[in-house]
């Protein structure tokens, strides 16, 4: 087990190192668990859907949800999602697939704001896969890595029954994907590591999400 200072050291070594690019490892992930780490822990499936997953309609499907002891995981991509309150950023006009609602709301009962809450949004339940089931809720934590980055974010909305990978404007923006509805996302490597049951509360503080998912992060890696 890894002791408070220690871990308050490793953050702060992280600070000061610099990383691929220019870009220090601090600023390269959120909390105290970086990418590889992540990766190291997803790089196997134990494959809990039934079928795969399209990453866009005119794909073949070619992702299985994978899980182990707590969390579940998928690599696929990054379309972004724009759905929620209507701001100047997301809105009919700047996303043509725009829905004023998510499946989730925040604590005052609204829809969450995708250019500003990091959320993930997992396919409706479905005969490949059922996310309740798994533990699965709306406000649990995900580790989103891409690109040698770390970020957190909340599973916020449901999409599609048979196509996976998708995540808030919030959230590309953070990892360094294009943000734009219409045009952005990446078409990846992407993964996804949700931890089933670990709702976030208010589910729109960020901070929150951060600081939990660091925690559970460190837990599923080993290093606790």
């Amino acid at each position: 087990m890894i002791s408070a200072a220690a871990g308050t050291a490793a953050v702060l070594l992280a600070a000061t190192t610099t990383g691929c690019g220019g870009e220090s490892a601090a600023a390269a992930q959120e909390g105290s668990v970086s990418a590889a780490q992540l990766l190291a822990k997803t790089r196997s499936c134990d494959r809990i859907s039934q079928g795969t997953y399209r990453t866009d309609e005119e794909k073949k499907p070619s992702v299985p949800v994978c899980g182990t002891r707590g969390a579940v995981y998928f690599t696929a991509d990054m379309d972004v999602d724009c759905d929620g309150q209507r701001t100047s950023k997301c809105n009919e006009r700047t996303d043509p697939w725009y829905q004023p609602d998510t499946a989730y709301h925040d604590s005052a009962d609204r829809p969450l704001r995708a250019d500003r809450l990091p959320y993930v949004v997992i396919p409706g339940p479905s005969r490949i896969w059922d996310h309740r089931r798994a533990g699965v809720q709306g406000g649990d934590v995900v580790a989103v890595v891409h690109g040698g980055r770390v970020r957190y974010a909340v599973v916020g909305d449901l999409g599609p029954k048979e196509i996976i990978g998708e995540a808030s404007h919030a959230a590309a923006r953070a990892l360094g994907v294009d943000p734009d509805p219409a045009r952005g996302g990446t078409d990846g490597p992407v993964t996804y590591v949700v931890f089933p049951g670990s709702r976030v509360s208010p589910l729109e503080s960020h901070a929150a999400a951060v600081r939990l998912g660091d925690r559970l992060a460190r837990k599923f890696v080993g290093a606790d």
